[in-house]
């Protein structure tokens, strides 16, 4: 069909219309030349006049959906097949990355961070739907630092309203562990090391468990925790040929990082076995240390609750509990006042002399932190009342209106 008009290129009156790639173009017929192009009748408001507008106004840009989110739907659903995911997982991890994009407080922000709100929405989806995931294995197939992390994903709780239950310590066992190199042989990991995963996860639950007992775990990063319990159950099982592997090439061959705090957590574990080994009936003859204690792992679990009991003052006066909690209560290095226990009275016992502490938390027991006194201040003058007052303290006190006119008049006449 003729339209009306001319060429601008050779001035030819013949120009038609060509639905070329079903979009609608203004061609002249004499040279091939284009006179408008991408002009389509599919937008919101101009669909019932047949109004023909440019295509960046058309409900078809609508409808495209941008780069960053087909980008961010891929990671999302390439993060779920990694970690083996089922299908509604990552329908609900998609989901939740779709509506934080739209939210402006996600608009703007570096690409590192919208990379990782991906993983933050198969986290979330995981805890919700209690899936053993921790944060540090997420963060590892992301290569991302905790710290972005953990920040990018209090945004997306705070912003989308959601719930994201914890991790119970028992799920983070069973995860933590699975990741140990210490199951299956291989050219890494030497014959001694070898160990079975339901023997070893089992033994580090009752070890967890009896540190969450003791005060060990709470206002604490569990994974050193589990890390250490991990390290003790482990030779516990084959103490002969383990007890001189030390923590650090332990987490080397099982090819998992080493806390920091894990030292000292294993240190505190520690303690609390030889405290509780000192109540156990058939020990009392042997003189036990950190290292030979680790033989009797398995019995001291098994009767955990009564030696506990026994090992601890827990209902002890006043005056001892705050000896305990000022530093200046026995621990299993401490000196004490003797007990009048039998059991601490043996030769072989190492807490012999010792009086059982109560069981209070390790920053009550062992504070980082004292107090300095303050250096004595001359005493105060006591007062008379025949002190001079001064005009700068005058004005602080409150005075009514009247007293405010006569004191003026009287210095008026001063």
């Amino acid at each position: 069909a003729a339209a009306r008009g001319r060429c601008p290129g050779c001035g030819s009156a013949a120009l038609v219309e060509d639905a070329l790639y079903a979009q609608q173009q203004l061609v002249c017929a004499a040279c091939g030349c284009v006179l408008a192009e991408g002009l389509l009748t599919t937008t919101y408001s101009e669909e019932e006049h047949l109004r023909e507008v440019a295509y960046s106004q058309s409900t078809g840009q609508k409808e495209q959906v941008s780069r960053c989110l087909q980008r961010g739907i891929r990671r999302v659903q390439d993060l779920c097949k990694v970690l083996q995911l089922p299908v509604v997982f990552e329908e609900t991890a998609v989901s939740y990355f779709q509506r934080a994009l739209q939210l402006p407080a996600f608009h703007l922000v570096s690409l590192e961070k919208k990379e990782l709100l991906g993983g933050c929405c198969v986290f979330v989806t995981c805890r919700q739907h209690n899936w053993p995931l921790t944060m540090g294995t997420i963060c590892s197939l992301l290569y991302a630092k905790q710290e972005l992390f953990a920040s990018v994903f209090l945004s997306l709780q705070k912003e989308l309203g959601l719930s994201v239950p914890a991790l119970s310590l028992a799920d983070l066992v069973k995860t933590h562990l699975s990741s140990f190199r210490l199951f299956q042989p291989s050219a890494h990991v030497p014959a001694p090391f070898l160990e079975d995963k339901e023997k070893l996860v089992a033994r580090t639950m009752g070890i967890v468990e009896l540190a969450s007992e003791t005060w060990l775990v709470t206002g604490r990063h569990p994974v050193p925790v589990v890390t250490a319990a991990a390290f003790l159950a482990w030779q516990s099982l084959q103490p002969r040929a383990r007890l001189s592997c030390p923590l650090a090439r332990f987490c080397r061959v099982a090819g998992v990082d080493l806390p920091p705090p894990a030292h000292l957590r294993l240190k505190e574990l520690l303690e609390i076995l030889l405290r509780m080994a000192s109540q156990l009936a058939w020990l009392r003859g042997f003189r036990l240390d950190k290292k030979t204690v680790v033989k009797h792992v398995g019995d001291l679990l098994q009767h955990r609750v009564f030696l506990l009991k026994n090992a601890f003052c827990q209902e002890g006066g006043e005056e001892q509990q705050h000896s305990a909690a000022s530093g200046q209560g026995s621990t299993g290095q401490g000196q004490g006042s003797p007990s009048s226990s039998p059991v601490a009275q043996e030769k072989g016992c190492p807490l012999a002399g010792k009086c059982p502490r109560p069981l209070l938390p390790p920053c009550l027991i062992h504070p980082r932190k004292r107090l300095r006194s303050a250096a004595p201040s001359a005493p105060d003058p006591a007062v008379t009342g025949d002190e001079p007052i001064s005009d700068s303290e005058i004005e602080q006190y409150l005075r009514s209106p009247e007293e405010i006119r006569a004191f003026r008049k009287a210095k008026a006449w001063s």
